[in-house]
């Protein structure tokens, strides 16, 4: 890598669920790519509340998109009061408390993660209130719009070299690929997110989320 090349990484836009375990996984694989990779990561919120909207759940999904709407609401009230930048450190702290220690999702948790992210408690309020949606809807259309409603979260995108963005959804991997292993796959998913006419690489997950 150049001097010139790490001066100026390549923006990544990430679009988030925080109640996503596999996006979470997804998550921590990009920080992983951030340490291998001249890349930079842009935090962006994104909702299963809101993709799932109008559609035929079984009812224990339905119960889940009801509980998803509290830590996006969080996220997005944080970034219009703080700043987009403070999404990473908050979905950090988020994500580590639903998922690796998988804790409730309920005030107090939403309390603690945004204690450790070094922002107001009192935003936990945004969790029970609409008053966000209106932004969170958009920050949503923003991402899915580039890979369409047939996919979930994550979604991300990076500068394509026709000057028009390459977005993809996932990679979906467990567990987390560290160091070269996670460069490597970050390579990979370019080549073929980057392929004009590529749309789909798939196979059963035979796992669950491995948070270690």
């Amino acid at each position: 890598m150049s001097a010139a090349t790490a001066s100026t990484p390549t923006p990544v836009d990430f679009w988030f669920d925080p109640l996503c375990p596999w996006a979470w996984m997804t998550s921590r694989w990009m920080l992983e790519v951030e340490q291998q990779r001249p890349v930079q990561v842009h935090w962006h919120v994104m909702s299963l509340a809101v993709l799932n909207e109008g559609r035929d759940l079984p009812e224990k999904y339905q119960q889940l998109m009801a509980e998803a709407w509290g830590p996006v609401r969080i996220c997005v009230a944080a970034a219009q009061k703080h700043g987009d930048e403070v999404l990473g450190a908050l979905y950090t702290a988020l994500g580590t408390r639903l998922h690796n220690e998988a804790l409730p999702r309920e005030r107090a948790t939403f309390e603690a993660a945004l204690t450790e992210a070094g922002l107001p408690v009192e935003l936990a309020d945004a969790a029970e209130s609409e008053e966000y949606d209106e932004a969170l809807r958009a920050s949503h259309a923003e991402g899915i719009t580039l890979v369409g409603q047939d996919v979930g979260t994550p979604v991300i995108a990076v500068p394509g070299a026709d000057g028009e963005r390459v977005a993809f959804f996932g990679p979906v991997v467990t567990p987390i690929p560290r160091g070269e292993a996670a460069a490597r796959l970050w390579d990979g998913t370019l080549l073929v997110a980057s392929t004009p006419g590529f749309y789909e690489l798939k196979r059963t997950r035979t796992a669950s989320p491995s948070f270690e």
